[in-house]
This record gives C-alpha cells, sequence and structure tokens, in this order.
C-alpha cells in the first residue's frame, strides 16, 4: 500500500495539474464494492489545492461562481491510493501515453477539467477512495482520516508526546506505528525501516524514552530520504507520470529477510506482527 512519501510524492505531481482548475464533468464505477461516494459534487467545481493528511489526499474545493460562495458549504475531494490505487492524466485529444506502458485499464473515476484533460483514478483492486465531503467533516464519513495522528515531518510531531504515548501501551511498537493513531502515514515499509534504524525489535512492548528518541528520528530520517527518492515501487505504485519510485534499491531490512543486515552481517529474520509481514535483524535490534 502506498505511504506517505509515495503519496506525497503523487501531490507532488499534481499540485501544478490540478490547482486552480474547474470540474466539468465526472463518471464512476457503479460497482457495489467501490469506495466512490457523491462524487457528482465535483462537477461545476474548481480545485483549490492539492494537499495531504497521512496517506490521504485533501482537495479543498470552491464553487466556479463566486456569487455561490455563501449559499454552498465547503467542500473536498478525498483521494486514497489504497493497495493497488494510481492517478494519470490524460492529454487533451490524445491518448493517454507514457514511457512505462500502455495507459491504465481499471479505471474507477475520472473527471473532465475545464482545459479538455481528464483525470484517471485507477485501482486494479478497489480498495482506493474517492469522496466529496463537507470539508473537514471526516468522523462519521471517513473515521480513519479524522483518526490520524500527527504528521511527522511537522512541528506537532513532538518527541516527548510520541515517548510517552509509547510508554503507554502493551502492544508491539510495530503494531502501534501501523495504527496510524501514534503517527500519521507510516506503513509496514517504514515502520521496518525506521525500527532496524532505531535498533529497537518490532515486537518490543517497552519502548523507553531514550529508544523512543531514536525511533523519532529514525522516523523522520527514513520518511525524508523516500521523499527524495520518489517513494518505493515493487509492483503498483507509479506516480502520476506513470514512472516508478527509486527508493526499493535503499530498503535496510523491509524485504531483506535471509540476507545480511548492512549494519552487522547477521541474517535478517522475518516474522508476522500485527497481521503484517516483518523483518527485523535478531543481532541489531533485540527483543
Amino acid at each position: 500500500m502506498p505511504e506517505l512519501p509515495e503519496v506525497e510524492s503523487v501531490r507532488r505531481q499534481l499540485v501544478p495539474e490540478l490547482t486552480g482548475r474547474a470540474v466539468v464533468s465526472v463518471w464512476w464505477d457503479a460497482h457495489p464494492h467501490a469506495r466512490l461516494s457523491d462524487i457528482h459534487l465535483l462537477e461545476g467545481r474548481r480545485i483549490r489545492s492539492v494537499e495531504r493528511r497521512g496517506k490521504f489526499l485533501l482537495c479543498p474545493l470552491d464553487p466556479v461562481a463566486p456569487t455561490d460562495l455563501a449559499a454552498t458549504p465547503p467542500l473536498e475531494l478525498i483521494l486514497h491510493l489504497g493497495m493497488t490505487g494510481s492517478i494519470r492524466i490524460q492529454p487533451v485529444d490524445g491518448p493517454l501515453t507514457t514511457d512505462l506502458g500502455p495507459p491504465p485499464t481499471h479505471i474507477r473515476a475520472s473527471f473532465v477539467l475545464d482545459d479538455g484533460r481528464v483525470v484517471l483514478f485507477n485501482d486494479p483492486r478497489r480498495f482506493g477512495r474517492v469522496s466529496v465531503v463537507p470539508a473537514g467533516d471526516y468522523a462519521g464519513r471517513i473515521p480513519t482520516l479524522a483518526a490520524l495522528g500527527p504528521e511527522p515531518l511537522s512541528e506537532d510531531f513532538e518527541v516527548a508526546a510520541f515517548a510517552a504515548a509509547l510508554a503507554r501501551t502493551s502492544s508491539p511498537v510495530k503494531a502501534k506505528l501501523l495504527d496510524q493513531r501514534l503517527v500519521a502515514g507510516v506503513g509496514n515499509i517504514y515502520a521496518d525501516e525506521a525500527l532496524w534504524r532505531a535498533r529497537i525489535h518490532p515486537a518490543s512492548r517497552r519502548v523507553g524514552a531514550t529508544r523512543a528518541r531514536a525511533l523519532h528520528t529514525a522516523i523522520r530520517e527514513v520518511l525524508t530520504s523516500a521523499i527524495e527518492r520518489e517513494g518505493t515501487t515493487f509492483r503498483d505504485y507509479q506516480m502520476v507520470n506513470g514512472q516508478s519510485g527509486r527508493n526499493a534499491d535503499f530498503l535496510e531490512a523491509y524485504g531483506q529477510g535471509d540476507l545480511p543486515c548492512r549494519r552487522c552481517g547477521t541474517a535478517m529474520r522475518r516474522t508476522v506482527i500485527a497481521q503484517r509481514g516483518t523483518t527485523y535483524c535478531p543481532r541489531c535490534q533485540r527483543h
């Protein structure tokens, strides 16, 4: 599933393409399992900006006609890539083309912009989301978004609060990282990477202040580096331009089972924590 670095890379490519553009018409898949809601409300709205919260993309919307502003409640377009989602933009009067293959074939929603281009939301496994909601009204509509913890690269991610939260829990530290309430946007890949860098066993249930500070720093470091490389691609994740992220070759823990630890040379081990495959070094990351 795309995590914070992948979603941030998509956001950065969408900003110049969507900011200020109006949506002329929309289409969406009527499949009952599709996570699509109130997409029709996009018509006649202008996309003010493209923002990110955890693994979600948030696009504040304005009516095209300024006179409607007072009478119309503000809305937001919410996008989540799920496990296999991607966003592409079809050029005006031309087929969608990239250097990396044919156009996507599992389109679940599309939006025609006022310049004639078409935004395509592709999602083979239907775990992604496209919703239009009243701005900021997430609790009853997208509870996962409403419950997100602080952004890890912001000042809101305070080391003291982070350490205190870890001290209060009896859950494995990796499970706590994955539930998104402690810190937003960290998933399976970057939890393994940060725990390896901080020398913390992913199943540890007691993380003291010193190790919490090391983990806080490691989370920021691995996310920043991955963003610089535009995320990690194994199979499905692609940016808006169809290209893959470059971070896979730099992973030090995730997916490295049975390979020598890059720090001490010990064979990395694999286990399952919180129903997620987990890789760690038995020597560097003692329980």
